[in-house]
């Protein structure tokens, strides 16, 4: 053993004893070391003659592929033909000279599959126009019996992985040596392949049929691109199809046969050439074979090949035109459909075949055999049964699916994506069949409430989901006609009681779909008290597990909108139904809960509002409902108010969170109510609400500081605003007074958003209450955020920094809002006054900079309008014409257009620079010469190119 051996055995971890990180890396550079030097080759065939080593072996072979792959060019004629000759021979079990004879083969299938990529490295290289002979040359080696066949087999694979196969990606050099190859194997050698295949199978089936299953998996590779007529003839198909066929071989063997008849069907080809195809293979004899065992591979490669042959027969019936063809495809999917529907429902399916697809592109094609036959129809059954049967949940999961743990989270996510397109296909097959379909989901209905416990939660929330998907395929007439069985499966699904209702799955898949048929229940308003039956009991808002109650009032809300007047009857029955709900959701144990995400339970008491809130029900009663509803929140409300200050901290959490709870409640409530009802037909109503209100500002008095507090407090003012109108003025200055007293940047930005609203909706109205606001508003904002830009650089995106960004960014919005809405005359009161010129400076700073640029420059030209009355008369706001001339003119409408950043080809660009272009002609309407001047000739003379571009700016403004 040579130093070199030692070295390979060391770098293996072969060497006896313990192996240190030191020793090994010398070992592996000395090893590189070799690999460089110019008779490396030599060295590796030589080893491999006398070596017994495979981790020897496997070094030398894999510095073999190395070489030859990145050294091949240089090398000298003899070096190729001595590799040449010493790799084929150690391929082919034959003597490397007269007295060497390589046991290469001998070795495990690793090392054999190592000199394979070898040889085929010289192939990629040489053949055809250096080493033609290659495949030929092997031929008669084949004779020397399983070692050699083997041998073989492993290089055709080899070759297609790495060199044919389109599977892979490929550089336009390999797909060129590809497409050499095998025109040149195609035009020499490739009948003989194939004779050599039909020969070893016919010779070994019954001897060594493992080796008979290489030599069919390796020929199923190369069916795609040879001649077809080379397999598909009178010796070799039905060879394929005995092989399948026969009872007493292997299953591997038989599933490799399968395999070539499956790569057989999918060769591409001319449609109607491959239609006669499909024909003649006669497939339908091993449709049997799927039956046999559903967890055998021989199975599994059966169902590949009559999914693949199915799929094939399709895309002829779709691409053909005539009707004989038609006619054909269609008789020949007919026949497979049965057996291919078996397999979608029993077999494990190839991941390459979509089920959904190729039953979408078969429902596809029932549209043009309107109306449908019977076979047809029969089949729309099988296809109902496959979407049904892969859209159950596993029973597996049934516990976490309940609780809604990290796994049953997970696995409701997985299904509900992987039942989309399953959906999709159902709402299709309702279109095109919807009796069938109707009648399936009824029976399917029927079924689930009978079968056992061990299947009843899985098969009810299946036959739940197929009847709300079907939903999707009806028409709104069919719906509210109840076509069809439509009003039967109806009726039937608000009368069933399913006894695992409790369970979380089924429960809210039964109330999604009684939502989704509603507008059935609308046209039959028969239905009403069960629908309310369904919604107010255990099975909907007073079920056990809380996400169902609140997910049941939320959908119970959006039936109370849907059906409104039609409930007034039954008001008084669903208010004394949810007492219990309206008490418990401003309970301590209920306001201690989780209530992440939109559905906090709070649309129950939307759903009250809705309906106490119409007209046609009676001012009395509507205002003992509401008055039974505000009374207890407010009176709790001031309860949790007195004595605040002996709030220990323990204490603290919990009384918040009913308020929160509490102020949510009567938020919601009052969604119901629009403003006409409550200021002008129904003013007492108003009145309750403006008595809430009152009470609930009280929270910012005794708790400023509680943010959560703050947040709920401040989106009631919001909606009080849009229920009260005009008449929310007088609580208005208390309400801003006390959100302004301990507001921090990011409250801040939640209260201009509140005074936006207010303004958009009372304009002038408003001027007042604002004109008293704004100085301190504008104190607080210009205490905090810069007078120059932001800092940058690293360090300097702090949550801080983001905040104080945001509530630049909504102030220059509030800016826009008060000079869009007539009230710019605020800013020139005396308390504003000192803030004039340090917002105009920020406008102005924005502006130049392309920082809110566009909404700036908009509340510029609003002031011009509002400021400036027209050109030599006497100045409104005194210096400010002159400000706008010097600064904003030069620095915004010019100065800035020139700056690189301005980019004229952007979309949001070209309607910046119509806005500045507007500007300057309001400029020119109000200022007159003064602004041509400065404009044109002070700032231009300088620099001919600013003149050329002012003056073309000039003539788009006088244009």
């Amino acid at each position: 053993m040579d130093d070199l051996e030692k070295a390979i055995l060391i770098l293996f971890d072969e060497w006896g004893g313990p192996i240190d990180e030191g020793l090994k890396k010398q070992a592996k550079d000395y090893c590189d070391e070799n690999k460089e030097k110019p008779l490396i080759c030599s060295v590796c065939i030589e080893k491999l003659c006398f070596s017994n080593s495979v981790q020897v072996q496997f070094w030398c072979l894999q510095t073999l592929h190395e070489v030859i792959r990145v050294r091949y060019s240089s090398m000298s004629l003899d070096e190729k033909f001595f590799i040449r000759k010493s790799v084929f021979s150690f391929a082919c079990l034959e003597a490397i000279d007269e007295k060497n004879v390589a046991r290469v083969l001998e070795g495990p299938a690793f090392i054999k599959n190592k000199l394979a990529q070898v040889l085929v490295t010289l192939i990629y290289f040489e053949y055809p126009l250096i080493w033609p002979s290659v495949f030929v040359d092997f031929m008669p080696h084949l004779s020397k019996g399983a070692v050699v066949i083997d041998m073989f087999c492993r290089v055709l694979n080899a070759l297609d992985e790495e060199v044919i196969s389109l599977d892979y990606p490929r550089t336009p050099g390999e797909s060129e040596a590809a497409g050499r190859i095998k025109d040149a194997m195609r035009h020499q050698c490739i009948s003989q392949i194939v004779r050599a295949w039909y020969d070893i199978v016919s010779l070994y089936r019954n001897s060594d049929q493992e080796l008979c299953t290489s030599v069919l998996e390796s020929m199923r590779r190369y069916i795609s691109w040879i001649d077809i007529g080379l397999i598909v003839n009178d010796a070799f198909l039905p060879l394929l199809f005995d092989i399948v066929l026969a009872g007493g071989l292997l299953e591997q063997f038989r599933g490799a046969a399968a395999g070539c008849l499956l790569a057989v069907v999918s060769k591409r080809m001319e449609s109607q050439a491959k239609l006669s195809l499909l024909q003649s293979l006669q497939i339908s004899r091993v449709f049997g074979l799927v039956a046999e065992d559903g967890d055998s591979e021989l199975v599994s490669s059966i169902a590949t090949l009559l999914t693949g042959y199915a799929q094939e027969v399709l895309e002829c019936f779709k691409r053909l035109n005539s009707e004989e063809a038609k006619s054909v495809s269609m008789e020949l999917l007919n026949e497979a459909l049965p057996s291919v529907f078996y397999v979608m429902q029993n077999c494990e399916v190839d991941a390459s075949f979509s089920i959904v697809q190729f039953l979408s592109s078969y429902v596809g094609t029932m549209k043009s055999l309107s109306p449908l036959r019977e076979k047809q129809l029969v089949h729309v059954g099988h296809i109902l049964e496959v979407i049904r049967a892969q859209i159950f949940y596993d029973p597996t999961y049934r516990n976490n699916l309940d609780i809604l743990d990290k796994i049953g989270r997970e696995e409701q996510d997985r299904m509900v994506e992987f039942r989309k397109d399953l959906f999709v296909l159902l709402r299709n097959v309702g279109r095109v069949a919807p009796d069938v379909t109707q009648v399936f989901i009824r029976n399917v209905f029927v079924s689930s409430v009978a079968s056992s416990p061990e299947r009843n939660v899985e098969e009810v929330e299946a036959a739940l989901a197929l009847f709300y998907a079907l939903g999707e395929s009806v028409s709104e007439d069919s719906m509210r006609s109840g076509s069809g069985l439509l009003s039967e499966l109806v009726v039937m699904l608000l009368s069933t009681r399913f006894p695992c209702h409790s369970h979380r799955l089924v429960a809210l898949a039964y109330l999604e779909t009684v939502t989704r048929y509603m507008k059935h229940v609308q046209e039959n308003t028969q239905y009403i008290p069960i629908v309310l039956t369904a919604f107010l009991d255990e099975r909907g808002i007073h079920h056990p597990n809380i996400n169902v109650s609140r997910r049941a009032s939320y959908l119970f809300m959006r039936v109370v909108k849907l059906l409104k007047v039609n409930l007034v009857p039954f008001i008084e029955k669903i208010l004394q139904s949810l007492q219990d709900t309206v008490a418990q959701f401003t309970s301590m144990d209920y306001a201690s809960k989780n209530h992440s995400g939109c559905e906090d339970g709070s649309h129950i008491f939307e759903a009250i509002g809705l309906l106490i809130g119409m007209e046609d029900v009676p001012l009395e009663k509507q205002s003992e409902y509401l008055s039974a509803l505000l009374t207890p929140l407010c009176q709790q409300v001031e309860a949790l108010l007195m004595n605040a200050e002996l709030l220990s901290p323990e204490e603290a959490p919990a009384k918040f969170a009913i308020i929160q709870q509490i102020i949510v409640a009567i938020n919601s409530l009052s969604k119901g109510f629009s403003e006409r009802l409550v200021t002008t037909s129904r003013p007492a109503i108003g009145l309750m609400f403006k008595q809430t209100l009152d009470v609930l500002l009280q929270v910012l008095v005794v708790y400023p500081k509680i943010e959560p507090l703050r947040i709920k407090v401040t989106s009631f003012i919001h909606r009080m605003v849009d229920t009260l109108g005009a008449s929310v003025f007088p609580y208005l200055p208390k309400a801003l007074e006390q959100l302004l007293a301990e507001s921090e940047p990011k409250e801040m930005v939640d209260f201009l958003l509140l005074l936006n609203q207010i303004i958009c909706k009372f304009n002038t109205l408003f001027h007042d209450i604002l004109e008293e606001v704004f100085p301190t508003i504008a104190g607080r904002i210009f205490n905090v955020i810069p007078r120059d830009a932001f800092p940058s650089g690293p360090g300097t995106n702090t949550e801080e920094i983001r905040e104080l960004q945001e509530l630049q960014r909504t102030l220059y919005t509030f800016l826009h809002v008060i000079t869009t809405h007539k009230l710019s005359s605020v800013f020139l009161s005396p308390k504003s006054r000192p803030y004039l010129d340090p917002i105009m400076q920020l406008l102005l700073s924005s502006s130049c900079n392309h920082k809110d640029i566009l909404g700036c420059i908009q509340i510029f030209i609003t002031l011009i309008k509002d400021w400036c009355a027209s050109p030599y008369s006497e100045e409104k706001v005194p210096g400010f014409q002159g400000f706008i001339i010097e600064h904003f003119a030069t620095n915004c409408c010019l100065y800035s257009v020139l700056d690189r950043s301005f980019e004229f080809r952007d979309a949001n660009t070209y309607v910046l620079f119509g806005e500045i272009v507007l500007a300057q002609k309001v400029m020119y309407e109000k200022f007159g010469d003064a602004f041509l001047r400065h404009f044109s000739f002070e700032r231009f003379s300088s620099c001919t190119l600013l003149s050329r571009f002012g003056r073309a700016i000039l003539s788009e403004v006088a244009g």
